[in-house]
């Protein structure tokens, strides 16, 4: 695709003006020059040869005979040829030539404009459409628009799809978190109707699966309000001095129960110190959620793998499983909140999908970033990438 070349606005507006005004100079000129050519020619062809013969010698030389030249003046272009007075033909003739030119100056100004007001036009238009909801619509540049106007163009159309990709997703985000809300709440309230119905006995059995499930809900209502906050830029972080290594060792420690009777292994091959600043609280969450992930959905392969190596001043903490590998197009949604997988890495394992969205908006809180990747031999490796502290905190 050709990518056209736009001028900046000042200079798109220069050229147009200046072109109008230099044009519109030499238009009345050359009309005026025209004038006196013809005029000159039509009197020299209508003289006698004698006269002409004349004229021309004094033409050069009205020295010599200077009432002679002014006298023959006077025969072919009339006595008020060289009269000076606004009402001469001369002034007669640039009226006239000033009020034929102006149309035509008007004309070319408003096509000369047409560019600047279509893309404004285009512009509203998609403004209008934003106004009745539908941000699917797209402005499409005008050729020979200023630059600015073209790239304010691009600027807005990428707006648009902005905006468009964030109303698909929350629909999607709403339609998703009214369901796995009513899920655990319908459980819940069925339970308990069962038991005023006198199906279920009211036993401490019964209750704690209403409890398990206002638990399940209690949980989900957490981590929408962290999210929530993170979207805001309001998650506030408790920074303190820490070993990454020990952090992650802790994590493993308390997942061992489950791990171990599973058969998963959770081998970290970091043992040096790894010195950061940063939340032990939510890194620990972020850890957990990752440790949790690859034991609920790559139970197969039997094994996590979690390296620590230093980057640029930071870390990065590499969580490799050898579990059923993703879709690739899953893969750039899988942070999303609510996302999951329709593979055998899924929906089947439960899961709210918002894990990988608490894990990524506490990385982007701490500066950093986390990744995932499909291993070649197979299984999933996420990485989580944080960076030096700013100003050392």
């Amino acid at each position: 695709m050709i990518r056209l070349h736009y001028q900046s606005l000042w200079r798109w507006i220069c050229v147009r003006i200046l072109t109008l005004a230099i044009g519109s100079v030499v238009v009345i000129a050359l009309c005026m020059w025209l004038r006196f050519v013809i005029e000159n020619l039509w009197v020299l062809h209508h003289m006698s040869p004698a006269m002409r013969q004349e004229f021309e010698v004094l033409r050069n030389n009205p020295e010599l005979n200077l009432s002679r030249f002014h006298e023959i003046v006077d025969l072919g272009w009339g006595a008020r040829y060289s009269d000076p007075s606004i009402a001469s033909a001369d002034w007669i003739m640039v009226a006239i030539l000033v009020l034929v030119v102006i149309p035509f100056i008007a004309i070319l100004g408003l096509k000369a404009a047409r560019p600047l007001s279509s893309q404004f036009s285009r512009l509203a238009q998609v403004a209008r459409a934003v106004t009745k909801g539908d941000f699917n619509t797209q402005a499409e540049p005008v050729k020979n628009a200023p630059a600015e106007l073209v790239q304010f163009t691009d600027d807005f159309n990428a707006m648009m799809l902005q905006l468009s990709r964030y109303e698909r997703e929350l629909r999607a985000s709403h339609v998703a978190m009214a369901h796995e809300l009513r899920s655990p709440l319908t459980a819940a309230v069925g339970r308990l109707q069962g038991m005023l119905d006198g199906v279920f006995p009211p036993e401490p059995r019964q209750l704690q699966m209403v409890m398990k499930q206002l638990l399940h809900l209690n949980r989900l209502i957490d981590e929408l309000h962290l999210l929530s906050l993170a979207d805001a830029g309001q998650l506030n972080l408790s920074k303190t001095p820490l070993d990454l290594t020990e952090l992650l060792r802790e994590r493993v420690a308390w997942l061992k129960p489950q791990s171990a009777e599973a058969g998963f292994d959770i081998l970290l091959t970091t043992e040096t110190p790894c010195r950061y600043v940063g939340d032990p609280f939510r890194l620990g969450q972020v850890f957990t959620i990752l440790m949790e992930n690859a034991l609920r959905y790559a139970l197969e392969g039997r094994r996590l793998d979690i390296t620590v190596r230093p980057e640029n001043g930071g870390y990065e903490i590499a969580f490799r499983d050898m579990g059923p590998a993703v879709d690739d197009h899953f893969l750039p949604v899988m942070f999303e909140r609510f996302s999951r997988a329709e593979s055998s890495r899924a929906r089947h394992s439960g899961g709210s999908g918002l894990g990988l969205s608490i894990a990524r908006a506490i990385c982007e809180a701490h500066g950093g970033r986390i990744s995932a990747a499909k291993n070649a031999g197979g299984g999933l490796t996420v990485t989580v990438s944080l960076p030096v502290p700013e100003n050392g905190q």
